[in-house]
């Protein structure tokens, strides 16, 4: 079974040895900013997986594309468990890509494959969008 082991190194600082063995660190501190907090790792975590399904995805399908990101920006709770209660998420493409194979892309992605957005999509509403720009030559 895959075990993530945290360490205390701190103040609210600590350092993580993820399965795979890496290292990633956290910080809770909302001032001292030394690392990320969980919290926003969780959105990175979103986008992450999802863009990889994306990339996946649209390569199985043919679609070109120069750049993919996507801004995650979430709202939380006011009490306690202060738990992402909306996501939105715009992806923005650059390539030469069809619209609906963009659409399709990213619904498979949030509604099949990403196993993040399957978690996440237990405590907050997950909506999305995206715009596409053609590649520069």
């Amino acid at each position: 079974m895959p075990t993530a082991n945290v360490k205390w190194t701190g103040g609210e600082e600590f350092t993580s040895t993820t399965p795979s063995g890496h290292t990633v660190k956290f910080d809770g501190d909302s001032k001292h900013h030394a690392a990320p907090s969980p919290m926003e790792m969780l959105l990175s975590a979103l986008g992450a997986c999802s863009l990889v399904d994306v990339v996946l995805i649209l390569g199985k399908k043919r679609q070109p594309f120069t750049s993919l990101e996507v801004d995650v920006t979430g709202e939380r709770a006011e009490t306690t468990p202060r738990v992402w209660t909306q996501i939105e998420m715009v992806y923005r493409l650059a390539g030469d890509l069809d619209d609906k194979a963009v659409r399709d892309s990213i619904e498979l992605s949030q509604n099949k494959y990403c196993s993040v957005a399957a978690m996440l999509g237990k405590t907050a509403k997950i909506t999305y969008r995206f715009e596409i720009s053609q590649s520069k030559s």
